[in-house]
């Protein structure tokens, strides 16, 4: 028997696809997980916390762990840096945890280069860009120079969703939870490669 295995799950969509909405629906259901908090520059919103949606650093920082080589992945959004530390994810992995990841398709690229016999992405997204759209409106938590920002971010990555193993179209909440809550359950059950390497040299027991 293969025991069980510390697997990775990539959650990419544009701001306002309810990524976040969709993670809290299903929390209870998918068993125990880590969720990677990524680290920032972007200045703190209204009723964010530091160390719950974010950890908050200077650019300064940023870039010295950049140099340092501590994050797993990070990339430039809207003029902030985003960025993964590595730390957390390693002993989540080791623990046997699902780690949930909620990054841009830049993330999804670097992490299927490191991490990529262990990992299922998912693109998640509103039906259509005008909903997109009103999502972001209503939310109104950005000017609207970065809502367009958003909009013209999302246009770009829609070209890249054929690099995710799924797409979830998050129109009904419940249905798309529903949907979601399936594909953490069997990422799961992926094995790495070293591990099925070890199984297939032991399977073979039978002399000849």
């Amino acid at each position: 028997m293969i025991e069980n295995n510390g697997v990775v799950l990539v959650l990419s969509g544009p701001s306002g696809a309810g990524k976040s909405s969709l993670i809290n629906k299903i929390a209870d259901d998918i068993g125990e997980f880590y969720f990677s908090i990524s680290t920032t520059t972007r200045p703190m919103r209204k009723g964010e916390e530091e160390g719950v949606h974010y950890h908050f650093v200077s650019e300064d920082e940023f870039k010295k762990d950049i140099e340092d080589e501590h994050f797993l992945e990070y990339a430039l959004v809207h003029g902030n840096y985003y960025g993964t530390s590595l730390k957390p994810v390693k002993e989540a992995l080791s623990e046997g945890k699902l780690v949930i990841f909620d990054i841009d398709v830049q993330g999804n690229t670097a992490i299927k280069n490191r991490l990529g016999d262990i990992t299922t992405s998912v693109f998640i997204t509103p039906p259509t860009l005008s909903e997109l759209k009103r999502r972001l409106e209503k939310r109104c938590t950005d000017t609207p120079e970065v809502i367009e920002n958003r909009i013209q971010m999302a246009r770009r990555e829609i070209q890249r969703t054929t690099e995710y193993d799924f797409l979830v179209i998050n129109d009904d909440l419940d249905v798309a939870a529903d949907v979601l809550r399936q594909i953490a359950i069997t990422a799961r059950l992926k094995i790495p490669q070293d591990r099925i390497n070890f199984f297939v040299q032991k399977w073979e027991d039978i002399e000849e």
